[in-house]
């Protein structure tokens, strides 16, 4: 079973529903579990659906409060996400083998695949917050702490750092 499972009997999904899913605590415990999350407050989403046969789109808003741990300390880094989703819900493709590859195009990321029979937005969901979260989160310590452990910032390790490092040992000369 899914962290957050809210599936949708595609024949009870009538165009222009609207729903509004909220996970429990319990829920909020599994996905931060899954995710790597230090916690998760809230997790809420509104949303629209549409439907043409057997084709279902989501549209709406997650929102979420959370804590993730900054790469550098392990610390604490609260953080908020905010925003739009657009998620579309096709039926499992039909491939003539297991070893046969789906090739999926730009438009495609935020498709999902369902069974015939329902579509799992609770999941679907949960998924999008996955890609909402800063990969990196740092918390005001992080540079201190990276600085410590020897690793040089972008600007010291780019291309014009290393042109500037040349230039100065080569005397500074603009000629």
């Amino acid at each position: 079973m899914s962290d957050f499972a809210h599936r949708l009997s595609l024949d009870r999904i009538r165009d222009g529903d609207r729903l509004d899913l909220a996970a429990d605590a319990e829920e909020c415990s599994a996905i931060a579990s899954r995710l790597g999350l230090l916690s998760l407050d809230r997790l809420e989403a509104h949303t629209v659906l549409s439907r043409d046969g057997e084709k279902v789109r989501a549209t709406g808003r997650l929102k979420a409060a959370l804590e993730q741990a900054c790469v550098a300390t392990g610390d604490s880094v609260p953080a908020h996400v905010d925003e739009p989703f657009e998620l579309l819900f096709l039926p499992e493709p039909k491939v003539g083998s297991a070893d046969e590859e789906i090739e999926l195009g730009a438009a495609d990321l935020d498709t999902m695949f369902h069974d015939g029979a329902a579509i799992d937005l609770g999941t679907a969901i949960a998924d999008s917050l996955a890609l909402a979260l800063d990969p990196y989160p740092r918390s005001p310590s992080a540079e201190a702490a990276l600085k410590e452990a020897g690793v040089i910032s972008e600007e010291e390790a780019g291309p014009f750092a290393a042109l500037a490092a040349l230039k100065a040992k080569l005397g500074g000369s603009g000629a």
